[in-house]
């Protein structure tokens, strides 16, 4: 079936956008179909669908599109919609451009140098070929430029993985186990799940595996006190509060209300009554000092670039910059430093994020050691051990795409010495927090 005409000034009109890195595509994109109704179902997702492979192979296409007539944006436009749908259900096309598209389309991609194959910009591309040599880089590029499956977290509150396969099967949709997380399902096609009653009731959630990793990393127990510190929309929250069997208090903190709002329709359908959400104005906000030394386990999933989720998020590679990177660098251990002070004496502090960069990993993990000589790094190892998860790991969880089929993430697991220092004088109770939050 041939695209209409229109469809490619619309995919065009789109990308003008979208290139001008002003926000998130997807942002972009919902906002777009907003303002043009009448497109259907259909165009929505063959737009959508180039858009993404244009962001993905952006440094290939640039290239390619220096040939050919008329402008820049369309040729690179029709290269995006070819690789979505096929040149032949293209509508539109000039004698010149159809041959222009199939002769460039038929180009053997393997033999172009590596920087312009790894679709990265250039600097990124650099850090990544010292840190694991270019053939290792490759590998990693290629995966993070390929679109991730779809991942599902089974609430165990309300069911088990065995039977959550077998409901779904029903749908039909098809899941399988996850290799780590005990509670992960990967469904290899991307069905929409929404309207699904497992979705509606709170059974299950959307989450990569890695990222329900980290969460077993805190290894948060019943009637303990826990904080999510950037809790986002509440991904890993969920399921902090699920290992909790929905006993003791787990704060979801966060400085955006937006975010945190996004969290209260996923609570609702979890069944959880032990999360407390708080907004919060910075990391040092008088409601964090007033819990200072109280908590068993604080979690920290630090502002990141959000270089290991390019292949849900490919706008992120020429969003992000090396100065941008620098400025996150400050605020993570400005972070970490602030939720250490919540964690007790004996307590367990997990500091993560969703990048592949050392500056963000290593280096800060590193630095914070230095200053905080009450902390001991606990090896991940021991740590995954201990939460029966069938992982080879060293000091530091370090996951990538092309090993483990997850999003890139790091943690790195601290636990206080059982004689904390003297700390600030603690006035307020947890309950009122608790008021504040409200």
């Amino acid at each position: 079936m041939r695209l209409p005409p229109a469809m490619i000034g619309h995919t065009e009109a789109v990308l003008r956008e979208v290139l001008r890195f002003t926000g998130p595509a997807d942002g972009t994109l919902s906002r777009y179909f907003r303002e043009n109704p009448r497109l259907g179902g259909r165009e929505r997702g063959v737009i959508a669908e180039a858009i993404y492979g244009l962001l993905r192979n952006k440094s290939v296409y640039t290239s390619f599109s220096e040939s050919g007539t008329g402008s820049a944006m369309r040729r690179i436009t029709l290269l995006g919609l070819a690789d979505a749908v096929g040149i032949d259900a293209l509508g539109g096309l000039s004698e010149e451009e159809d041959i222009w598209l199939r002769r460039v389309m038929e180009i053997d991609r393997s033999h172009l140098p590596h920087s312009l194959k790894s679709n990265l910009p250039e600097w990124l591309w650099q850090k990544l070929s010292t840190k694991f040599g270019d053939e290792e880089a490759m590998k990693l590029a290629t995966a993070l430029n390929t679109p991730a499956s779809l991942d599902l977290r089974v609430n165990a509150l309300k069911s088990s993985r065995e039977d959550v396969i077998a409901s779904l099967a029903q749908a039909p949709i098809l899941a399988e186990a996850t290799p780590y997380s005990a509670l992960g399902l990967r469904i290899l096609k991307k069905p929409s799940i929404q309207n699904l009653p497992l979705f509606k009731d709170g059974t299950i959630e959307v989450q990569d595996e890695g990222s329900q990793v980290l969460a077993q990393l805190v290894g948060a127990k019943r009637g303990e006190m826990v904080a999510d510190f950037c809790a986002g929309a509440g991904g890993k929250t969920l399921a902090l509060g699920a290992a909790m069997r929905n006993t003791g208090r787990l704060y979801a903190f966060d400085i955006s209300e937006k975010r945190l709002a996004k969290l209260k329709p996923r609570l609702a359908r979890s069944g959880l009554s032990n999360v407390h959400p708080v907004v919060i104005a910075h990391e040092r906000d008088a409601k964090i000092k007033r819990l200072a030394g109280k908590l068993d386990r604080v979690l920290v999933d630090a502002p990141c670039s959000g270089l290991g989720t390019l292949r849900r998020n490919p706008d992120v590679k020429w969003r992000q910059t090396q100065v941008g990177v620098a400025e996150l660098n400050v605020k993570q251990a400005s972070i970490l430093d602030s939720a250490a002070r919540l964690v007790k004496g004996g307590g367990r502090l997990v500091y993560a994020t969703c990048s592949i960069l050392d500056e963000e990993n290593e280096g800060i993990v590193e630095q914070f050691l230095a200053t905080h000589p009450d902390f001991t790094l606990l090896p991940v190892s021991q740590v995954l051990e201990e939460q029966k998860i069938q992982l080879e790991m060293g000091d530091y969880l370090k996951l990538y795409p092309h090993v483990h089929n997850t999003d890139g993430f790091f943690a790195a697991v601290f636990q206080r010495n059982k004689v904390a220092p003297k700390l600030e004088a603690v006035v307020d109770t947890e309950a009122e927090v608790d008021a504040e939050a409200e």
